[in-house]
């Protein structure tokens, strides 16, 4: 028996017990993500190599989110274009979505580029190419026309086993233009099946529901493992922490001071009110580092309370799960290059970085959303433009505090993306993102019940006086 490692279990349920007790006093759901995530950070240091029974309880609520992603997607995207009416609105939703995902990842690589010569990171460390062992690396670099071959799918089983969003999509998009293309000729005959999906995705998200009021107490788990396993960061600890502090604002000005530019300009919406609506996803982001984990809170924040109608809330928010990551494909790559390039003092002019940017923003399509896929993405980046690969090596141990803010910068570009597509396309309702409407599930025909108290319970939303019913357009 591990008793120090029982005591950091025990210090845990001690947590649990005050977060369940706080839901009962019916406690805002945001707050109670951020208290956990409070409460996480202290029980980490007390736990300082002992997290062996506390980091399970992290692993099994991002393995729940992820069987959750591939079921969802597929019949939210399925019911979304089966209630558009024409394939018209699909093409104007999936190229709007992709160009606003693309062109998010591109101001990354710019702003991160600019953030890490301005600051010279990496200088003065002369390090050595060669004194690290890269078999690991190595084989995490993806030649590009493998990634685009992999949009394809080869088996829908494996496909959705394996979480592999793009093929996920494709299938779905295939089978709902089929069944528009069907219903055109004989409504009748596929009824059935509008009928099977429409059923489907009230079960799929009252039980997504259900996984998302656990998340608070899987934040403090998380939290205090990320704490308890960080390890010292040797010899070059100062510019290590130099390069993860410059990570952390530049992931945090593209999430709060570009994504406010473009919620403004691109889409008339408050940022501020934006930000307050969508911090659950981002705190999940933040604690699971996974953009796909964290998709079935993404959505429901931005249909129930941002107003981003479920056509485009469930397209182009798994989209921003696989094309643009700014935090991971885009800020990550270019930080490290920079710092790499000073610290290794290799001739480096402006035509290289030029290359290098288009390089992070074309890699940044088919990017996983899971834990450690930064790691993937800057080592296809850095074997394209011809980069040692020492680079990523060296910064190993401080990538998974980095992980934090990268995915939360993913998850927030995601979600911004899809608000301006909603407005551009005049999905978004206003009377949701002030309060004064309730966004409300549209019912299939048989009428199955779904308890929308309870629903509102688990995700906090005020119950209001006005309900505002999501009608297809």
């Amino acid at each position: 028996m591990k008793w120090p490692d029982l005591v950091a279990l025990a210090l845990v349920v001690v947590a649990y017990v005050g977060i369940h007790l706080l839901r009962r006093r019916k406690v805002n759901f945001s707050l109670l993500t951020l208290l956990a995530l409070a409460v996480g950070i202290p029980i980490g240091l007390a736990a300082r190599g002992h997290a062996d029974y506390i980091e399970p309880i992290g692993r099994i609520y991002i393995n729940i989110l992820l069987a959750a992603v591939g079921p969802l997607i597929a019949v939210a995207i399925i019911s979304s274009i089966a209630s558009l009416g024409g394939l018209e609105k699909l093409r104007t939703i999936g190229l709007r979505s992709i160009f606003w995902l693309l062109l998010s990842n591109a101001i990354a690589v710019v702003l991160a580029l600019g953030v890490g010569l301005a600051t010279g990171t990496g200088s003065g460390l002369d390090e050595k190419v060669g004194g690290q062992q890269l078999s690991v690396l190595e084989n995490s670099v993806q030649n590009f026309t493998d990634v685009v071959v992999g949009f394809f799918p080869v088996n829908v089983v494996g496909d959705f086993g394996a979480n592999h969003i793009i093929p996920i999509i494709l299938i779905s998009v295939t089978l709902a233009v089929a069944y528009l293309s069907l219903k055109e000729r004989d409504a009748v005959a596929v009824k059935p099946f509008g009928d099977l999906v429409e059923a489907l995705k009230l079960v799929v998200f009252k039980a997504v529901g259900f996984v998302i009021g656990l998340t608070p107490y899987a934040i403090v788990a998380l939290t205090a493992t990320v704490v308890a396993n960080t390890v010292d960061l040797g010899d070059k600890f100062w510019s290590l922490l130099g390069l993860l502090g410059l990570a952390w604002g530049t992931c945090f000005a593209h999430t709060f001071l570009v994504n406010s530019v473009i919620l403004r300009t691109a889409a008339d919406v408050a940022p501020v009110p934006f930000f307050k609506k969508i911090f659950p996803a981002q705190v999940t982001a933040f604690t699971t580092q996974s953009s796909v984990g964290t998709l079935p809170v993404t959505t429901d924040v931005l249909t129930r309370r941002v107003g981003v109608h479920p056509e485009v809330a469930h397209f182009t928010a798994p989209l921003g799960t696989t094309i643009g990551m700014p935090g991971c494909a885009g800020i990550w790559p270019m930080l490290i290059a920079v710092w790499g390039i000073n610290a290794y003092g290799i001739p480096y002019d402006a035509k290289d970085y030029v290359v290098l940017a288009v390089l992070g923003t074309l890699v940044s399509i088919g990017t996983a959303g899971v834990p450690g896929t930064a790691t993937v993405a800057a080592a296809t980046v850095f074997a394209a433009a011809g980069l040692p690969l020492d680079f990523i090596a060296v910064t190993l141990p401080i990538s998974t505090i980095a992980d934090m803010a990268r995915t939360a910068t993913n998850v927030t570009a995601a979600a911004v993306s899809a608000t301006v597509v909603a407005r551009q396309t005049d999905l978004l309702d206003d009377e949701i993102f002030a309060g004064r409407a309730e966004f409300v599930e549209d019912q299939p025909e048989n009428e199955i019940a779904i308890d929308e108290d309870e629903l509102t319970s688990v995700l906090d939303v005020e119950p209001l006086t006005a309900t505002r019913l999501s009608t297809p357009v």
